[in-house]
């Protein structure tokens, strides 16, 4: 599972008639290198570990991340444009304020060479400098990560080793590992593997190193407001069941992936009143340069009317009182 895959077996599985010199050629080792170092920082929560998107974040992405291993003819010059460019009416924002130039070339060719061509698994994660000591001891989950044994295997069929995997699969690991299953998943509110402790969010440790608190737990509870119309009721039930995985379920933008962003997802409860007349046409159609897709081809009309009025109603206040 931690075995990293040659560069030389990665070139040679395509076809490629380059295989030999990659496998001698020192400078395109360190940048395919240098591109897998970038997509397990910067790309892996939505695109996927492998680069296949299944992952939370695609689940309740629309249009969904990129699955590079079904994009036969993506090219590496195209991933260059979309990591300068972003791809507008998605999630997909532009790196350029973010990644260099040397970044940017190397992360296209990794995604190029190991999911594109060679569909290879991503075995180079999972280990002790990106925060993951001894990952083997995990190995009871492993069946349900992989996909080699459904979620919805019953409980009188697995033993007691299974169970334990697969406890701890929905517990933590489905977070990034989603199996792609269409068997509905009762994930934990808060995956263990996200955040882990020693991982900063703006200089402040994500998760207590004693006690494992998040610090992002207080801004997992939707408010209760009492007297919603049912207009705004009806904006609450869709904000709690598509927006707030972004930014959380009050508003704050203080979870785990409102805070992975960069920018980080808006705070809704900073909104001033320019910005709440803006509010339905921004959900419509979403905000260039950043991760806010347009929600036109998922919401209705009347939907997008129903969550700008509950976002007014639940958090605008806040502002409005200082």
């Amino acid at each position: 599972m931690l075995l990293v895959v040659p560069w030389s077996k990665v070139m040679a599985a395509t076809g490629a008639d380059s295989a030999a010199s990659t496998a001698t050629d020192p400078a395109l080792q360190a940048r395919l290198e240098l591109g897998r170092q970038v997509y397990n920082a910067r790309c892996y929560f939505c695109h996927g570990y492998s680069g296949n998107a299944r992952t939370q974040a695609a689940a309740m992405l629309q249009p969904p991340p990129r699955d590079f291993t079904r994009a036969p003819a993506l090219d590496a010059t195209t991933i260059r444009q979309t990591l300068q460019q972003g791809r507008p009416g998605t999630a997909m924002a532009s790196f350029a304020g973010l990644l260099d130039a040397a970044e940017t070339a190397a992360v296209a060719d990794f995604v190029v060479a190991e999911f594109v061509r060679a569909r290879a698994p991503n075995t180079a994660y999972h280990t002790p400098d990106n925060g993951w000591p001894d990952h083997q001891r995990y190995a009871d989950a492993y069946d349900f990560a992989l996909g080699r044994l459904p979620v919805d295997t019953p409980d009188t069929q697995l033993d007691e080793a299974q169970r334990r995997g697969l406890a701890l699969y929905l517990s933590a690991c489905v977070a990034c590992h989603d199996s792609g299953d269409t068997t509905p998943l009762h994930w934990a509110s808060r995956p263990a593997s996200f955040p882990r402790p020693g991982i900063e969010v703006g200089g402040t440790p994500a998760v207590d190193a004693v006690s494992g608190a998040s610090v992002y737990a207080s801004h997992d509870k939707a408010p209760h407001i009492k007297g919603l119309t049912s207009r705004e009721r009806r904006g609450e039930r869709l904000f709690q069941a598509n927006c707030a995985f972004c930014h959380a379920p009050d508003g704050s933008g203080r979870n785990w992936i409102g805070q992975f962003m960069e920018p980080p997802a808006r705070d809704l409860r900073e909104l001033d009143a320019a910005a709440l007349a803006r509010l339905p046409a921004t959900i419509r159609d979403g905000l260039p340069g950043r991760a806010m897709p347009a929600w036109r081809d998922v919401l209705t009309p009347a939907d997008i009317t129903a969550v700008a009025a509950y976002v007014e109603r639940a958090f605008a206040p806040r502002a409005t009182k200082r």
